[in-house]
């Protein structure tokens, strides 16, 4: 085990959060859809109260008639463009029917019809471009620079982009590697958690591959570049989130999929009301009151709103309860998935390593207390994440630690220090352990004389086999014991697991970059049969495009950058917010804001009930329009009464889909209940 500090005393920096990359956040307002959004928002909220108060329609009539124009105009252009394509587009509808609803006095539902759909159309963008954003600041965990070294063993700073294959580069402790290669010289451990999600350095030496943007420990290295810029991983990362972004299926609200033939019926049918009449003689003025009657109780305003609500309702009830959902459809989709594939670090498990075990060995003449005292008095000067779960595993159990004289690291091996007169080695067994003989490697002349495995061997083999990452402790030359480190499973896994498999039919899958004996012992812990471990960005990618091909509808759940690719491709996809990098983020449909696992399948039975609402709204405001609309054609509705009757539609479903804000809706998602 290597420190990632050099022996001298130096400032702690702050960790970095891995996956981590820099922010070119689009600002809201930068997005004209944004601006006009807001604007027809700012004029609808000033003239509605002087509306209500009775205010003379001077003043509040002008400030609807804005509203119309700045929220309108877009979607209404929009619209005529597609006209001129031979479709007709929702949108135009909805500002028709809008202008209809104020050409018979109904001007404040028309202006809240717009405002509805500008929003709309806005917060689409907004995620639009914000994904846009996050891809491109992941190119900013590959550094700009990077040392060259010349034959004659020159260096020179020179830009990733002009490094050619076959190029040799040097890599400093501290520093993020340039470019993909392999080590040539040198031994250190490198946190590539950016590129496979592991939650702990992995060692390095001569032969090993390396990634670009994966950040070195202490040692130093000579890589052999082996793939340009163009085709590192992380560049890779970048094309496959924007690919598959682009090429994933549309995404639609249930009446969206309709909406041709409905908008198409509509018009032709309001058209029909109007000529007809006229071709029978019927006066000008009775048939367009007729037609504009028809209209109005036909429109898809109720049906639009029928479906609304208990999706949004369904977004706030998560919301409060820490999941944010990025969209009504986006909540629609969750409910349709029957198929979920599991992140390992930093989404089923906690995502920072911990000590589970101690283990003295007979005959050391230490006690858990003692052996854990000295090995956390040695690590505590390092920044290693062992070496901090050790120290903070001490704490935890009020140990009080001395001071370490002669500290040293071997890039590799492990870390030496004296501790209260006593040679104190700790490090990874293999490292520290000469398997060709049976005797010490002596990283630091702390370690001792030679020694035999046999003692602690098997104590070493159980540790590994049960997914921990062993640590021996050496004193005075002796092994005294091994500690146990992994990193924990969240306390609800399991049952996130169970609910997610009753949910959708089929247990989840697990996907991780980490070593399969880990994956294999954690899945079994969380009660996962099928184990894909060792996965690159690319292999996730792979493995969810392997079940979508299969009919499954996916759901993705991860918080690393090697997980953006799969987030994106799949049917919906869930970013774990308190670790997870931007890219994740900013590429999945919804975000654990909290890191609350049990969410998941929470918001999955609330998305589950929300459609169950929404057909109940459509059938509701189905039979409304049907009843209006056959009563104006074969009598003769009274236009306030249709308006009444459509309004009331309206209100009905409305508040039919607000049920799902109370707390009881949450409660019953969280227990199962999607129905």
């Amino acid at each position: 085990m290597t420190s990632t500090l050099t022996p001298q005393p130096v400032e702690r920096p702050k960790p970095e959060r891995p996956g981590a990359v820099a922010r070119r956040r689009t600002r809201v307002l930068a997005l004209p859809e944004a601006r006009w959004a807001a604007a027809a928002t700012v004029l609808f909220l000033l003239a509605l109260p002087l509306q209500l108060t009775g205010a003379p329609a001077w003043t509040w009539g002008p400030l609807y008639a804005l509203s119309y124009v700045t929220g309108g105009w877009e979607p209404g252009w929009e619209g005529l463009k597609a006209l001129k394509d031979r479709t007709l587009d929702v949108d135009l509808l909805m500002v028709v029917a809008a202008l209809g609803a104020a050409a018979i006095g109904q001007v404040m539902d028309g202006a809240l019809l717009i405002v509805i759909f500008a929003t709309s159309g806005a917060l689409e963008a907004l995620a639009t471009a914000r994904t846009a954003d996050s891809v491109r600041g992941l190119l900013d965990l590959a550094p700009a620079t990077a040392t060259r070294l010349s034959p004659d063993g020159g260096e020179q700073a020179v830009a990733v982009e002009d490094l050619t294959v076959g190029d040799l580069v040097l890599v400093r402790p501290g520093e993020r590697v340039g470019a993909d290669g392999r080590v040539l010289d040198g031994a250190s451990e490198v946190d590539q958690a950016t590129i496979t999600g592991e939650p702990l350095p992995v060692p390095k030496e001569r032969g090993d591959e390396v990634f670009a943007g994966t950040l070195n420990g202490t040692g130093v290295l000579r890589v052999r570049v082996e793939h340009d810029a163009s085709d590192s991983v992380i560049a890779r990362i970048v094309r496959m989130v924007q690919e598959a972004s682009e090429t994933k299926a549309p995404t639609q609200l249930f009446i969206e999929k309709v909406e041709q033939r409905y908008s198409l019926g509509m018009v032709a049918a309001t058209l029909a009301v109007f000529l007809v009449p006229l071709a029978f003689g019927a006066q000008l003025t009775d048939a367009l009151l007729r037609a504009m009657t028809f209209m109005i109780v036909a429109s898809p305003c109720a049906v639009v709103l029928a479906t609304m609500p208990p999706l949004l309702s369904a977004i706030a009830n998560a919301g409060r309860h820490g999941v944010l959902v990025k969209s009504a459809v986006v909540m629609e989709r969750l409910g349709q998935v029957d198929a979920v594939a599991l992140d390992k670090t930093g989404t089923l498990t906690e995502g920072s390593p911990r000590v589970t075990d101690v283990r003295p060995l007979p005959g050391s003449g230490l006690d858990e207390g003692e052996l854990l005292t000295l090995a956390a008095a040695t690590e505590r000067p390092s920044e290693h994440p062992l070496a901090r779960a050790v120290v903070d595993a001490a704490r935890e159990r009020g140990l009080d630690l001395p001071d370490a004289r002669d500290f040293t690291s071997a890039p590799g091996v492990g870390v030496t220090a004296v501790v209260g007169g006593r040679a104190v080695a700790v490090g990874a067994p293999a490292r520290l352990l000469d398997a060709r003989d049976g005797t010490a490697t002596e990283p630091d002349a702390a370690v001792g004389t030679a020694v035999k495995p046999e003692e602690f061997g098997r104590t070493a083999a159980e540790l590994e086999e049960s997914g921990r990452t062993a640590v021996l402790v050496v004193v005075d030359g002796t092994p005294a014991g091994l500690l146990g480190i992994a990193d924990r499973l969240r306390p609800d896994a399991a049952a996130t697991v169970a609910s997610l498999a009753r949910l959708t039919g089929s247990a989840p899958v697990l996907l991780t970059g980490d070593n399969p004996r880990a994956a294999a012992h954690l899945a079994t812990e969380a009660g996962i049969d099928d184990v894909r471990a060792g996965l690159l960005p690319q292999d996730k990618l792979d493995a969810v495009r392997e079940l979508e091909s299969a009919g499954r509808k996916v759901l993705v759940v991860g918080d690393g950058v090697n997980d953006a690719p799969a987030l994106a491709a799949a049917h919906t996809g869930i970013a774990m917010g308190r670790a997870g990098s931007d890219l994740a983020l900013e590429t999945a449909d919804a975000v654990v804001v909290r890191d609350e696992l049990a969410a998941v399948p929470a918001t999955v039975a609330l998305s589950r009930r929300a459609r169950g609402l929404v057909v109940q709204n459509l059938v509701i405001a189905g039979v409304f329009i049907a009843g209006l609309v056959v009563w104006d054609l074969a009598g003769d509705l009274p236009l306030p009464l249709g308006v009444a009757g459509h309004e009331g539609s309206t209100v009905l479903v409305g508040l039919n889909g607000l049920r799902l804000l109370r707390e009881g809706a949450w409660q019953r998602a969280a227990a199962g209940e999607s129905s």
